[in-house]
């Protein structure tokens, strides 16, 4: 475990017309894997290719065709368990699961229900008040994407888009220990978070490359513990699932409103039916898609045409030994080596691409520094214009060598700024930049004495003021910045001015 101290957050506790109600949270994530191929066929997995051109022949179940496994599906599926300290499973199969949908040619799905690859593993979720929730996963499965349906194209028919039929999923399912709609969000964000540090899932939910099942049910205040005692699910209410939820803000919204419609049904007297609902945001509501089935409505049975999946712990090894620094660790190493805040450290390994970007420019120089450059000026600026850290016009070769005029005294912070600017629209070493500009700060004490000689004696009436108050003196710093360009170096400005004026 990190050296990192965190207390645990409170339930979120809704208030019904007869009793405060607790929320018990549990998720089903469905992560596309990155790779080039799907897991049982040599098509492709390109996002926004002409409709049914990424399907080939075991996608589109034409007869006689088999499955043949992609390796480095696996390879992926291992790498992120490993990633969320989960017992990796050296024995799994693939059993199938059969239902009828337009968008599922064979007629079933092929999935882990008995005998997935990774077992129990944990995710620290950060609530960015001092707070942390840690969550059990209880399973990570792979299985094959079905396709999409797509009803607005013509007003008397459907069509159906098979290129996402066959795309590997890892279907992270996690034990009911969420407790609350900002926690829900906050475990897909770290979730996504260690995925894309992993290279493992790209995360874009607008694309449906990471999605959830959301469960959801409600409890009297300690009943939870109960359940947490004994593991007993009779503690806890009848649990909704809302099914496909892609925006960290609809499932916050789906979890309050549905939550509610939970508490008014119980306190109404009536029974919570298990079921699976959909969001509707328009209309801020969930409404019933189908009665929850179980296991054996899907017919599960061992999938025929493939083996089980019989890995080497040798090749578990290597690819833990391969694993890069994740965000917790990262996080911590910035708060250690760098001596940065918990906020600062959060905000600069929020994403693999940041934390490369501000490992580079405070290697070797002022973490702090470095650190408020990266996140004031830089990231403010790509906020502004709507731009990410890897369209940044500035380098970390570029923002080092500014922060290292700034330490080498070369120019003031008010130059700095400046210089900034000029590197981040026209580009330019900045060491070469100052030179032939002429912004070098000005530390020669003689010339900064010489200018504040002449604004003294043209000010007799302002020195006796600040003679008398002492903070007037601010004036005459000023005065000098100004009749040096900005160029002036502030603390001997300071020092000369406190000097002068006793």
């Amino acid at each position: 475990m990190l050296d990192l101290t965190y207390e645990l957050p409170k339930p979120k506790v809704i208030s019904g017309a007869k009793h405060d109600w607790e929320l018990v949270i549990g998720m089903e994530v469905h992560a596309q894997v990155s790779s080039n191929a799907k897991l049982f066929s040599g098509a492709s997995t390109q996002f926004g290719a002409e409709p049914n051109s990424n399907v080939s022949f075991v996608d589109a179940a034409m007869p006689g065709m088999l499955p043949v496994i992609n390796e480095y599906c696996v390879e992926q599926a291992v790498r992120t368990g490993l990633g969320l300290k989960a017992d990796i499973n050296l024995w799994s199969a693939f059993d199938r699961k059969n239902y009828f949908y337009p968008d599922l040619p064979q007629g079933y799905q092929i999935s882990q229900l008995y005998h997935p690859i990774v077992g129990e593993g944990e995710v620290l979720v950060e609530l960015g008040d001092g707070t942390a929730r840690m969550v059990r996963i209880e399973r990570i499965h792979m299985e094959q994407d079905a396709g999409k349906s797509i009803h607005d194209m013509d007003p008397n028919m459907s069509f159906v888009d098979l290129n996402r039929t066959g795309v590997c999923l890892m279907e992270i399912v996690s034990r009911p220990d969420i407790r609350g709609p900002e926690e829900a969000a906050a475990y897909i964000a770290k979730l996504r978070q260690i995925m894309r540090y992993l290279g493992t899932c790209d995360g874009n939910m607008q694309n449906g490359n990471l999605r959830a099942d959301v469960n959801v049910s409600i409890c009297l205040p300690g009943a939870y513990e109960k359940y947490q005692e004994t593991q007993d699910f009779s503690h806890l209410g009848t649990r909704c699932e809302i099914k496909n939820m892609n925006s960290m803000r609809f499932i916050q919204q789906a979890i309050e409103v549905e939550a509610r419609r939970q508490i008014a049904i119980v306190e109404a007297g009536g029974e919570v039916e298990q079921e699976t609902r959909l969001y509707d945001p328009d209309k801020g509501e969930t409404r019933s898609m189908r009665s929850k089935e179980e296991a054996h409505d899907y017919r599960y049975f061992p999938d025929p045409d493939l083996l089980p999946l019989e890995i080497e712990q040798d090749w578990v090894d290597d690819i833990a030994a391969n694993l890069p620094e994740l965000p917790d660790e990262k996080k911590a190493r910035f708060i250690a080596d760098f001596g940065l805040t918990d906020y600062d450290a959060s905000v600069l390994t929020a994403d693999v691409e940041s934390a490369a970007y501000f490992d580079e420019v405070a290697k070797g120089r002022n973490g702090k520094l470095a650190a408020n450059w990266v996140i004031n000026e830089l990231f403010g600026r790509l906020k502004k214009e709507d731009h990410d850290i890897t369209d940044s016009p500035v380098s970390p070769a570029q923002l080092g060598g500014i922060i290292d005029l700034i330490s080498s005294d070369a120019i003031s912070g008010k130059i700095a700024k400046d210089l900034f600017e000029i590197v981040y629209t026209e580009g330019g070493d900045p060491a070469k930049i100052v030179e032939e500009r002429g912004m070098k700060q000005v530390t020669d004490t003689g010339a900064i004495e010489t200018a504040l000689d002449e604004i003294i004696a043209a000010n007799p009436a302002q020195v006796e003021k600040a003679k008398v108050n002492p903070k007037l003196a601010g004036w005459f710093v000023g005065q000098v910045m100004k009749a040096t360009g900005g160029k002036a170096n502030p603390k001997a400005v300071n020092e000369l001015v406190a000097k002068k004026l006793g």
